[in-house]
């Protein structure tokens, strides 16, 4: 079993929203796409942001990240900041080439 969540990780993404306002994260597919994003940036040298990552996976690192409030997603509309990823319909659209390329990638080989 994944630890934490799925609902876990969407709950905390979705905690700094108000009532009565949309929430950043409405499916797994955004939690995934925003953690392979920062595990991206992770693996191109950003300093990982909690302790005791030594040894751990990229992809480890950025649920322990976002789990812990390290690392924020934010909407559409929101300001950048530095311990935020951005999570739009773009990235979206980006990681979905991605996913292709890699596909016909194997199918090559």
């Amino acid at each position: 079993m994944l630890h934490p969540s799925y609902s876990d990780l969407i709950e905390v993404a979705n905690s700094g929203v108000e009532e009565g306002e949309h929430p950043v994260v409405n499916s797994r597919y955004s939690i995934v796409i925003a953690t392979a994003k920062r595990a991206r940036q992770i693996i191109a040298g950003a300093e990982p942001l909690v302790e005791h990552s030594a040894g751990k996976k990229p992809l480890s690192i950025a649920v322990e990240e976002l789990y812990t409030g390290k690392v924020k997603i934010l909407g559409e509309d929101e300001e950048i900041e530095d311990t935020t990823i951005a999570l739009d319909e773009e990235d979206e659209a980006d990681e979905a080439e991605t996913v292709e390329a890699d596909a016909d990638e194997a199918e090559e080989e």
